[in-house]
């Protein structure tokens, strides 16, 4: 069944917020500098990369991540293929993707590149150096059924007090067994809930400090 939009309002003209979750999509402050700091420092990025390299990432949302990610992916690898894949219960329309891209840069046309693939209702897609696959639905569903391993995780759900669901200990043992040896995972929230079940998941867990005004984060790495 596809899912319908996710239902949102605009602060400082560009910053999507989503009612469902009264959280906005990304930072307030500076979104692609969080990006960098919590995804991308926060797994090792982008020393790690190579070609084939997979991403996974829950909640897809403006589709900023994998922005960030496949430029610096483009600049590490060049004429190499980074996979991504993420899950996202409700996807942003195509209008409301193109008005949140409003607040990035062009990064070298890749913005420009998805908004004008992207329908709001995920699915495969294939982009210069890129293979991206946004599975729609409750990822409590979906992931489980994914046939993939993911060199990094993304876990950028809307806040753990306010979407509780992305972040449950049996989410997260999904996560722990849909990620390739050696792999890693990081997100924003230092939430002790969410550290505790990537633990049980079999990640050594760290807090390390935070983007802005958090003042800290999480980053684990599959024991084993």
């Amino acid at each position: 069944m596809q899912q319908q939009s996710d239902p949102i309002t605009w602060r400082d003209g560009d910053v999507p917020v989503s009612t469902r979750f009264d959280d906005p999509f990304f930072s307030l402050n500076d979104g692609v500098a969080e990006t960098r700091h919590v995804f991308m420092a926060g797994n090792d990025l982008p020393a790690r990369f190579r070609e084939g390299f997979a991403i996974a990432e829950l909640g897809f949302g403006t589709g900023l991540n994998l922005l960030v990610a496949w430029e610096a992916f483009a600049r590490a690898c060049p004429g190499g293929t980074l996979d991504f894949t993420s899950f996202e219960a409700f996807p942003l329309s195509r209008a409301d993707m193109v008005r949140a891209h409003r607040a990035f840069p062009d990064f070298g046309g890749k913005r420009e590149a998805l908004s004008d693939c992207w329908t709001g209702t995920g699915g495969a897609m294939t982009l210069p150096g890129l293979r991206l696959n946004v599975i729609t639905g409750d990822a409590r569903q979906t992931l489980p059924g994914w046939q993939g391993a993911a060199d990094a995780w993304f876990l950028d759900g809307f806040a753990p007090a306010k979407n509780p669901e992305l972040w449950s200990a049996d989410l997260m043992a999904e996560v722990g067994a849909h990620t390739a040896a050696g792999g890693t995972a990081a997100t924003y929230t230092a939430a002790g809930d969410v550290r505790r079940a990537l633990a049980a998941a079999g990640f050594a867990v760290e807090r390390v400090k935070g983007h802005g005004r958090k003042r800290h984060m999480t980053r684990a790495r599959l024991a084993g």
